[in-house]
């Protein structure tokens, strides 16, 4: 999965966006102030099914330190929404985890809908 960013025509608005196996990814950045997505400091991620007409779910963990971070629990959102597809997911949440500064981090649960 390959994300790119999206040009807007609001200054200071950061967004990229990638689509897999019927699944669409968006990651904003958010900041508490400027003119772009405001909250809480760092990049949101956010999925949602291509094919139902559903809102998007945002991906426990957000918002992450960096765009890679992010990228990479994106990467394990996806691999557990196409096991789940195929029948081959149990029906627990998933638990990402992703490597930072070289030891394993919880990035919290993900609870597809």
């Amino acid at each position: 999965m390959q994300f790119s960013r999206i040009i807007t025509p609001v200054e200071d608005t950061q967004v990229w966006n990638a689509a897999s196996d019927g699944f669409s990814f968006v990651i904003c950045f958010a900041s508490r102030s400027g003119s772009g997505f405001h909250g809480d400091p760092g990049f949101v991620a956010s999925w949602r099914s291509i094919r139902q007409n559903r809102s998007a779910v945002k991906v426990n963990g957000s918002p992450f330190k960096t765009l890679p971070e992010a990228e990479k629990v994106c990467a394990a959102v996806l691999g557990h929404l196409k096991e789940r597809a195929r029948g081959y997911s149990h029906a627990s949440p998933l638990r990402a985890f992703i490597r930072s500064s070289g030891s394993a981090k919880s990035c919290g649960t993900i609870h597809p809908s």
